[in-house]
Formats: C-alpha cells, structure tokens, sequence
C-alpha cells in the first residue's frame, strides 16, 4: 500500500483535533449558565387595563377590572403572578337591554354567605350610566350561577350612578358611589345610602363628598371610585379619586370617619386638603387612580393596587395599566402611600406568595 496515503489521513485528523476547542466540564470555554431568576420579586404593571378591584376568601384573591363589554374575574393564589391568572367570563350583555354598553368598574363581594358583582352599564348614552347588582350563591365566584338582582338606586339619587362598593361599619352596611345630578354638567360627587340587604338601599342617600379643592378640579370638578380602608385599630377611611381622569392629574384622596361618628351624616366626614397619592413623571407614572386594598398572603402587609398612564396625555384609554405595590401607616394612624413605583423595576412580592 502507498505510505503516503497512510500518512495524509492521520495529519488531517491530528490537526483537526488540534484546532478543536476543548469541551471538558472544567476549562474556560465553558457556556456562561443563565442569570439565576429572582422569584422573590416581581415588576409592574400586572396587566393592561383599568379600575382593579381585588378581594380574598379561603386564601384566594378574585380580581376584577374594566372590560367595557362584560364582566370577567380573575382567579390566583399570587398577586403577583395575576397576569398568569384563570379568567372567567362571569356576565355578558344583552343587547339593546339598560346593561347592554359601557360596563365599567366592577367589584365582588362576599355578603351574607353569597356573592355580589356590583357594576356599572348603560344602554349607550352616557347619561343612561346606573349602578346594577349581581348574585351567586356559589361558594367560588368563578363557578355557579349569576342572576341579576336589578338596579341600586335611591329615591334622591335615581340619576347617573358609578363606582359602587360597600361599607361596613359597626354592624350596618352601606353602599358608597360617585354620582352626577345633571348629567350634562361633569361634577361628580360621592354618595352614601344604607342598605336593608346586598341589592336594595333604603332612605334618603346623602352626599358625603364634593369637587372643591383645586386639585379635584383639573378636567372637572370629580369626586368618584370611592375605596374603604380600615386600620389596625379599626379607624375608617374613604380614598376616592378627584380631577378628570382624562387629566395627567387624576389622583386620590381621602375622607376620614370621625371615631364614633355615622356615614350617613357628612358632617361626620373630614377631607384631608392635599391628595394622598399623586403623579411621578419621572416614574412613568400619570393620572394614578382607582385604586382597590388587599392583605398580602400572610396577612401582615398592606397593598394598594391602581392603575395610571405611562405617558403624559394618555387620559381615560386602553393604554392605562395596573400596578400595585406595599404602603404603610403614618404614626397617626393614617395610611402612607408613598410615590408611585417605576414600571419594570423589581418589587418584592407580597409576603407569602
């Protein structure tokens, strides 16, 4: 056999393998591994999408926001995790009915061993907005069956009605919401009325709040989405949110219940003169408002959830977001909200999630 062609097949091979990079487990050529994952903390915002609204039973949170064409709840063990969530179509429209358009701001909650949707619709006009209620008797609202339990209204309040949620206090009930005497004048006040059961208020509703300080006014004079929030020693406050939300300055506010005092009478509310949570242009965040509570897993933290504009000029649109993040209590007892957080900076998650 011809040496040569011996010879030229093991030079090949032998430089071959010299020119090889080495691919051992140890050696400096080895693939970077992927930056570990922080599961300990998570980014906002949650969602696209307006007015949340969040509650928890049995260590799980139901959440709900504006869809405009029906009513949809969310399902999570993690609110930090809510963009992953089941979703579930609990109401949907129909149509040429007075809840057939503009269905806005829904909340759940749980009353009496059943659950309630309280939401706002209308037949298209916007002065034809009403406040309507829903009712499952099934112990997970996602499952079950909703029937409508018609519309909430008073006899001195049978006009343009939105925002609706629910007061607790000291074993009575009351329903609290944002209202427009005369629909083609956009001055939005906030409204209480007791209820004798989840679906019907009774006697006269009074007017607790009004548009009057100027950072309520920027758009029009609004006052609407009025939240609850209790502190630990039971105290009550009303955080609603003022200015038009079409504004850069859509904020939130605050009514505190005297200790003692009745919801019915506004004499026994007190607004605080200067917003409580308000505009970062240098966060990415504008028009911050309509906002819910919740409790972390644990129970041991406090969290506010809302939505707000990335950008200047993006008003009342699809481009709004959710966002959420921990606040605290001022030494007086009164809640510290503190600035809106950046979208994308990390957060840590609720405790025990």
């Amino acid at each position: 056999m011809n040496t040569f062609k011996k010879i030229i097949p093991f030079l090949l091979i032998a430089a071959l393998a010299g020119s090889t990079p080495y691919c051992g487990k140890s050696g400096n050529n080895q693939p970077a591994p992927p930056p570990a994952v922080d599961t300990t903390k998570f980014t906002n915002p949650l969602l696209s999408g307006s007015d949340p609204w969040v509650t928890s039973k049995d260590g799980v949170y139901y959440y709900t926001h504006t869809l405009g064409n029906k009513v949809a709840i969310w399902k999570t063990t993690a609110m930090s995790k809510l963009s992953m969530a089941t979703r579930k179509d609990i109401f949907l429209p129909t149509p040429g009915t007075p809840t057939s358009s503009n269905i806005w701001a829904p909340e759940i909650h749980y009353l009496d061993g059943k659950w309630y949707c309280y939401y706002t619709a209308g037949a298209g006009p916007d002065e034809t907005q009403r406040t309507w209620v829903l009712e499952n008797s099934s112990a997970d609202p996602t499952t079950g069956t909703w029937t409508d339990k018609g519309r909430l209204f008073t006899t001195n309040t049978d006009f343009w009605a939105i925002d609706g949620t629910i007061l607790e206090y000291n074993g009575s009930r009351y329903f609290v919401w944002s209202g427009r005497p005369n629909p083609p004048i956009l001055n939005q006040n906030i409204y209480i009325a007791a209820m004798s059961n989840p679906y019907t208020l009774q006697g006269p509703a009074t007017m607790i709040s009004k548009a009057e300080l100027s950072w309520e006014t920027n758009g029009a004079p609004v006052n609407e989405a009025p939240q609850v929030l209790k502190n630990s020693s039971g105290k009550t406050f009303l955080i609603y949110s003022a200015s038009g939300c079409w504004t850069d300055d859509y904020a939130l506010g605050m009514l505190t219940l005297k200790d003692g005092g009745n919801p019915l009478v506004a004499a026994d509310w007190t607004k605080n003169p200067q917003p409580v949570f308000v505009k970062k242009p240098e966060n990415k965040a504008y028009a911050p408002g309509h906002n819910a509570f919740f409790k972390s897993v644990n129970g041991a933290e406090d969290w506010i959830i809302y939505h707000a504009n990335n950008n200047s000029g993006d008003g009342c649109s699809e481009k709004r977001n959710i966002r959420m993040q921990k606040f605290t209590w001022n030494a007086d007892g009164t809640p510290n909200f503190g600035i809106p957080v950046t979208p994308g900076m990390m957060v840590e998650k609720p405790k025990g999630e």
